[in-house]
C-alpha cells in the first residue's frame, strides 16, 4: 500500500508541475519578465514547491529533519543526472556546448552553497550546533549568498546575455483566467509535497532505512520531475538555455529551503540535528557540479550521444546512490 500511495503522488507531482511550469511561462510572458528569470528564478523556484513544501510538513508535522535535508540534497544530485539525460536527446552536439556562459556562474554559486551545507553538516555533528537560539547561524548567511548571488546573476546577465528569449505564443491568454489555474496546479503541488512527507516517513519505518537514503533518492526522485519535465518540453521548442537554466537554477534555490526548515525545526539547528550520511549526497552533488562547470563551453566528442562529461555525472550518481544506500 506504501508503494501505492508514493506512486499516485508522484503522478500528482508530474501533472501539477508541468501545469505549474506552463502557466508560470505564460505570467512571465504577461509580466514582461527577462528570460534568465524564466528560467534561473521564476520556473527554478516553481518546479522546487515540492521541495519546499515537502521540507516544510517534514519538520513540522512528521519531525524528520533528515527527510527534507535528504530531499534537498538528493533533488540537486538528481537535477545534475537529468542534465546528462538531457544531453542524450539533444541531438546536433552536447548541449553544454550550445549553450550561454551565465550558467557556469550559476553553477559556482550552487557549489559553493552545498559546500556551504557540507562543513556545517560535518562540524554541527563533530564540533558544535551553531546556534542562534533554535536556529543555526548559517541560517541568515545561507539568505544572504542566495540574494547576492542572484543579483550577481542578474547583473551579469545584463552585460552577458545568453539565455535565448522564447516565443511561447500565449496571445490569447489573459491573467485574469491564468492565476485561478495556476494557483490550483500549485495547492495539488503543495499537497503531494505534504502527503510526500509522510510516505516517506513510512517508507524509512517499513523497510529500516535511515530518513537520509529515503529522501535522497526515493522523495527527491519524485520532486524533480518538475523540473526535468520542463527541461524536456524546453528544449523540444528550442530553449535550450531554459532548459538548462532551470535545472542549474533549481539546485541554487534548492539550498535557500535550509533556512525555511531551520526557522520551522524548533528542536535546535536543524544541521545538528541530522546524520553524517548527508554528506555522502552533498560530496557527490559537488563533484558533479564541478564537472558541470568544465564541461561548459566546450565542444565535446560524442559516441552513440555519449560524452565523457554526462557519462561521468552519470557514474557518479549511480556511485553516491550506491554509498548512500550502503550506510543506510
Amino acid at each position: 500500500m506504501v508503494w501505492l500511495k508514493f506512486v499516485v503522488c508522484v503522478a500528482i507531482i508530474f501533472i501539477s508541475g508541468r501545469k505549474v511550469a506552463r502557466y508560470g511561462d505564460i505570467i512571465a510572458e504577461k509580466t514582461g519578465l527577462g528570460g534568465v528569470w524564466i528560467g534561473l528564478v521564476l520556473i527554478a523556484a516553481l518546479t522546487s514547491l515540492p521541495e519546499l513544501f515537502n521540507g516544510v510538513s517534514a519538520v513540522t508535522l512528521v519531525n524528520a529533519p533528515g527527510l527534507t535535508i535528504g530531499n534537498i540534497l538528493g533533488a540537486n544530485m538528481f537535477n545534475l543526472f537529468n542534465l546528462a539525460l538531457l544531453d542524450l536527446f539533444h541531438r546536433n552536439g552536447s548541449i553544454l556546448s550550445v549553450v550561454g556562459q551565465t550558467h557556469r556562474l550559476t553553477g559556482i554559486f550552487s557549489l559553493l552553497m552545498v559546500s556551504f551545507v557540507a562543513v556545517f553538516i560535518l562540524a554541527s555533528s563533530r564540533l558544535h550546533p551553531m546556534g542562534l537560539g533554535w536556529i543555526g547561524w548559517y541560517t541568515p548567511f545561507l539568505i544572504l549568498m542566495y540574494l547576492v548571488f542572484v543579483r550577481v546573476i542578474y547583473h551579469y546577465e545584463l552585460r552577458h546575455p545568453s539565455l535565448k528569449e522564447t516565443e511561447f505564443e500565449y496571445a490569447d491568454k489573459s491573467l485574469r483566467h491564468v492565476y485561478p489555474y495556476f494557483s490550483l496546479a500549485a495547492v495539488f503541488i503543495i499537497g503531494a509535497g505534504i502527503w510526500l512527507a509522510f510516505i516517506g516517513d513510512e517508507i524509512a519505518s517499513v523497510y529500516g532505512w535511515e530518513q537520509s537514503f529515503v529522501g535522497s533518492l526515493f522523495l527527491a526522485f519524485s520532486t524533480t520531475l518538475p523540473e526535468i519535465t520542463v527541461s524536456i518540453a524546453a528544449m523540444r521548442i528550442g530553449a535550450k538555455d531554459l532548459a538548462v537554466s532551470n535545472l542549474i537554477g533549481s539546485n541554487l534555490f534548492n539550498i535557500t529551503i535550509i533556512p525555511l526548515d531551520d526557522l520551522l525545526y524548533v528542536r535546535g539547528p536543524i544541521l545538528a540535528a541530522v546524520s553524517e550520511t548527508h554528506l555522502v549526497t552533498a560530496f557527490t552533488v559537488m563533484l558533479m557540479s564541478v564537472v558541470f562547470i568544465i564541461g561548459l563551453g566546450h565542444r565535446h566528442r560524442r559516441v552513440l550521444r555519449l560524452s565523457w562529461w554526462n557519462i561521468t555525472l552519470m557514474v557518479l550518481f549511480i556511485l553516491g546512490a550506491y554509498y548512500s544506500f550502503q550506510m543506510a
